[in-house]
């Protein structure tokens, strides 16, 4: 069974270096500006003539109140009428983008994120969507992957029933911590009765999948208070869980300077929360599908992984990757074909550039051949933990071992600590590696010995 893991605290200790996440293959860190809007436009095209399926993520920016742990692209206001010019601005990045596409493209996933997407209104949510839908291909018999992300704090009842009325089939719920006293260290007071209330209507309205994300890392958290977070969390019994290992990085995430570092766990209080919580998933029937992420055994994750078409995009694991993948707004992520491009993580930038009725490209890549070798290498170890040289020798017409000759010491150094086996023909990820196959991959990237590793959170 793909879930099972092998806690060795030896070689998590070793082998626990700062790395990519590898949502994409070359990661973020190398987009650079001589990518701009002809690139889109081209892949757009490319796109279009191939009528390839489509997967959509719309960036909200605003929160009403600041997580000092939080490292997203957002704005924190009170005042709701800011998004009011920002969502003119996006409803005319949402046409410029439709008209280089062909209408038959059907929308197969959608997502919401940022910020806090329910910090719209009512009126701005229906707004938007009938927008979305006016120009893009969206599936209305609920077919579709239609999700959003919720802050218990800024949904009742009504918010999740005009969601489910838009078309929306998931939500995923932030939680982080349920300890009041880590709530207040890191300035995000949300009790487990607002939170079982969103899910409970969730559950009602017949969303079909509900997801909540964890932090351990925290500040004030133990293994203990941490563990009891955990339990509760497996009663509210999401199909999915995200548990994140918290990275402190002040001088680059400025809410961040707002944490008492000396109230962080240790090193070792944090393996010991990861290690806990591995067995209390693991025991409640959550199968480990790999980067902090667990899934249901009936869920479509746990299930694309065990017939090993599972994927993996800047929105994470998903069954969705053969899509182009089209992020609209401020700081958001494109990924069509062999093209990578961000948008402006600027605010005023951003509603300034589509004022002028341009795109707000700034940065991206084109993979190169190199590029897409090593992007579906790290695909298959990341998504199911083993690697058929035999797949990639004929996809790229390669001999693998010929290949990646210079990598082989390595990688025989990693099978002799039982991390991997290795041999001629494939690598199997152990269950003692699955924690590290951030590791794993990042002895296939091309680009890591340029790299200041410290941009970078831990494998664990």
């Amino acid at each position: 069974m793909l879930d099972a893991i092998r806690w060795d605290t030896d070689l998590i200790r070793r082998y626990d270096l700062a790395g990519p996440r590898y949502t994409s293959y070359p990661t973020a860190v190398q987009f650079n500006s001589q990518v701009g809007t002809f690139d889109l436009f081209h892949a757009l095209r490319d796109s279009r003539k191939a009528l390839r399926p489509l997967s959509l993520y719309v960036h909200v920016p605003f929160c009403a109140n600041i997580c000092y742990y939080c490292a997203c692209n957002k704005v924190i206001t009170k005042d709701r009428g800011r998004a009011q010019p920002y969502l003119q601005r996006l409803e005319q990045e949402i046409q410029l983008i439709a008209c280089h596409l062909e209408p038959a493209q059907k929308v197969e996933q959608l997502h919401f994120g940022g910020g806090t997407p329910t910090f719209l209104s009512h009126d701005e949510l229906r707004q938007l969507m009938a927008h979305l839908r006016k120009h893009f291909n969206l599936l209305d018999d609920d077919s579709g992957d239609y999700g959003i992300e919720i802050d218990p704090r800024e949904a009742d009842w009504s918010t999740m029933g005009l969601l489910r009325e838009l078309g929306f089939n998931r939500v995923s719920i932030g939680l982080q911590d349920l300890d009041p006293a880590v709530q207040r260290a890191v300035n995000r007071l949300q009790s487990l009765e607002e939170t079982r209330a969103v899910i409970d209507a969730a559950r009602t309205l017949q969303f079909r999948s509900i997801n909540i994300d964890l932090i351990y890392g925290l500040p004030k958290q133990t293994p203990e208070n941490f563990a009891r977070t955990v339990e509760e969390v497996i009663s509210l019994q999401p199909d999915r869980l995200s548990v994140f290992n918290y990275a402190h990085l002040p001088e680059r995430f400025m809410p961040q300077r707002r944490i008492n570092s000396q109230e962080l766990p240790s090193p070792a209080h944090k393996l010991e929360m990861l290690q806990r919580t591995i067995e209390q998933l693991t025991a409640a029937g959550y199968h480990y599908i790999g980067m902090d992420h667990f899934a249901l055994p009936d869920d479509e994750l746990a299930i694309a992984q065990e017939e090993q078409t599972l994927q993996r995009n800047f929105q994470g694991y998903t069954t969705h990757g053969h899509c182009d993948l089209i992020g609209l707004g401020v700081s958001a992520i494109s990924q069509i074909g062999d093209l990578y491009c961000q948008n402006s993580s600027d605010l005023n930038q951003y509603q300034n550039t589509l004022a002028a009725a341009q795109l707000a490209t700034s940065r991206g890549l084109v993979c190169n051949a190199d590029d897409r070798l090593r992007r579906a290498v790290i695909q298959q170890l990341i998504c199911n933990f083993s690697l058929e040289f035999a797949d990639i020798e004929q996809a790229f017409n390669i001999d693998f071992q010929g290949y990646f000759a210079a990598l082989w010491p390595q990688l025989q150094g990693m099978a002799n600590d039982g991390l991997i086996t290795l041999d001629r023909e494939r690598i199997e990820v152990l269950p003692a590696g699955r924690l590290l196959v951030r590791s794993v991959c990042m002895v296939f990237d091309a680009y890591l010995a340029q790299q200041n590793r410290q941009r970078f959170s831990r494998v664990i």
